[in-house]
C-alpha cells in the first residue's frame, strides 16, 4: 500500500532536524591553527564563514600549571567567530601551548580537535625593508637590507633576481643581511627581492615572510621611458596642479577684495563735472575771461569807446485839438519850444518836433 505525500513531508523534516547536529559535526573544521606575526601579536583561525554553523568558543593554557583562559579577542566574520587574536602580553614562547575550540549545538558539544604547539617554531616575521644596491666594483654589487623582526640575529634570508632577459628567477640563501652580486651585466635590467624566515637556532619553521617591495639596477630604454613619464606625471600631478590651484585662489582672493574697484571698471560711473568749474567761481568769481585764460588785451578791444546823446521823441497833437499843455496847468513848461528846421521833402515827421 503505498503511502500518502502528505505524511512523507512531516516525516523527512523530522528527520533532518536530528541529522542536523550530525551534519554538522561533520562539516566542522580540521583543525587550529596558529601564527605569530614578527612576535607582535598571533591569530588562532579554525575556519571561515563557509564551515562554520555555530560560534565556536577558544580556551588555552601553557603546560606546567597555567591556569585555563578563554579568548579575549575573538575574530569574525560576517558575526561567526573564525579565531582569536592573542596580545604580545599573552605570548610565552619555549612553553608547551595547548587550546581547546568547542561549542554546544542542541544537547550535543562539538569541538575541533588542536594539537600541542611550540610558539616559537610559529613565528612568521615582517618582510625586509630598505633594500638598497650598492657598486663595489666595476661588475660587482652588493644588495643590503633590514628587517623589521626585533631580533635579526634570529633570521636566515633569501634573495631572489633576474634579468629582464631572464625566463625564471635565481634564489640564493643568505645567513647575513647583505648579498653580494659578483658579475653584472651593464646591457641588463636587474630585479631583486628579499624575505625572510626563523633560523634554526631560535625556532623550527618554514613560514617565510612575504616578499620585499623589489629594488631595480641597470639599463633598460623602456624602463626609464616609463620612468620619465611617471616622473613627468609626477610634477605635474604634486607641483604643477597645485601651484596652478593656489595661484588661481589667489587671484579670486584678490578679486574679492576688490570688488569695487572692479565694478567700477565692468560698470563705469557717470562723471560729475560741477568738480571741473570749482576754480571758475571759487577763484575767479565767476570771470569766465580770466578762467578760460583771454588775453587782457583781447578783452578790452571789446569794450565800446564812444557815448550816444538821449534823444527824446514825442508827438504833438492836431491843430483841432490843439492846446497848450501849460494853459492846464499853472506851472510854465520847463521847456520852451524850439522852431522845427524846415523838414525835408520825404520826412515822417512834418508835423511833429524835436526838442533836446
Amino acid at each position: 500500500m503505498a503511502v500518502p505525500c502528505t505524511f512523507l513531508a512531516p516525516l523527512l523534516l523530522l528527520l533532518l532536524c536530528r541529522l542536523g547536529p550530525h551534519l554538522a559535526a561533520a562539516r566542522r573544521p580540521a583543525g587550529v591553527e596558529c601564527v605569530i606575526f614578527n612576535e607582535e601579536y598571533m591569530t588562532c583561525i579554525w575556519g571561515s564563514k563557509e564551515t562554520l554553523t555555530t560560534n565556536y568558543s577558544l580556551y588555552y593554557w601553557y603546560e606546567n600549571r597555567s591556569p585555563v583562559v578563554e579568548c579575549m579577542h575573538y575574530l569574525q566574520d560576517q558575526d561567526v567567530r573564525v579565531g582569536c587574536r592573542f596580545n604580545q602580553s599573552e605570548i610565552i614562547q619555549f612553553r608547551p601551548f595547548r587550546v581547546l575550540v568547542n561549542a554546544s549545538l542542541g544537547d550535543r558539544t562539538l569541538e575541533i580537535p588542536s594539537e600541542r604547539m611550540e610558539l616559537q617554531d610559529l613565528v612568521k616575521p615582517e618582510a625586509p625593508v630598505n633594500l638598497t644596491i650598492h657598486n663595489i666594483t666595476s661588475n660587482q654589487l652588493q644588495l643590503t637590507w633590514t628587517s623589521p623582526y626585533p631580533r635579526a640575529q634570529c633570521l636566515e634570508h633569501a634573495v631572489k633576481y633576474k634579468s629582464n632577459k631572464d625566463t625564471g628567477w635565481t634564489e640564493h640563501l643568505v645567513k647575513g643581511d647583505v648579498f653580494s652580486f659578483p658579475s653584472v651585466d651593464y646591457e641588463k635590467y636587474y630585479t631583486f627581492y628579499v624575505r625572510s624566515k626563523i633560523n634554526s637556532y631560535c625556532g623550527k619553521t618554514q613560514l617565510w615572510s612575504e616578499w620585499s617591495v623589489p629594488v631595480f639596477w641597470g639599463s633598460n630604454s623602456s624602463s626609464k621611458g616609463a620612468a620619465e613619464e611617471q616622473l613627468h606625471w609626477f610634477w605635474i600631478h604634486t607641483v604643477l596642479i597645485p601651484i596652478a590651484s593656489c595661484l588661481l585662489l589667489l587671484v579670486l582672493v584678490i578679486l574679492l577684495v576688490r570688488m569695487e574697484r572692479v565694478w567700477v571698471i565692468l560698470m563705469p560711473q557717470i562723471p560729475n563735472p560741477s568738480k571741473n568749474f570749482d576754480e571758475l567761481f571759487i577763484t575767479h568769481n565767476g570771470n569766465f575771461q580770466e578762467w578760460a585764460g583771454v588775453p587782457k588785451d583781447v578783452v578790452e578791444s571789446f569794450k565800446p569807446n564812444y557815448s550816444e546823446s538821449i534823444c527824446y521823441v514825442s508827438e504833438l497833437p492836431s491843430k483841432d485839438s490843439y492846446e497848450p499843455l501849460w494853459e492846464s496847468s499853472n506851472h510854465s513848461p520847463s521847456v520852451m519850444p524850439v522852431p522845427p528846421a524846415a523838414p525835408s521833402e520825404h520826412s515822417p515827421y512834418k508835423n511833429s518836433y524835436m526838442g533836446v
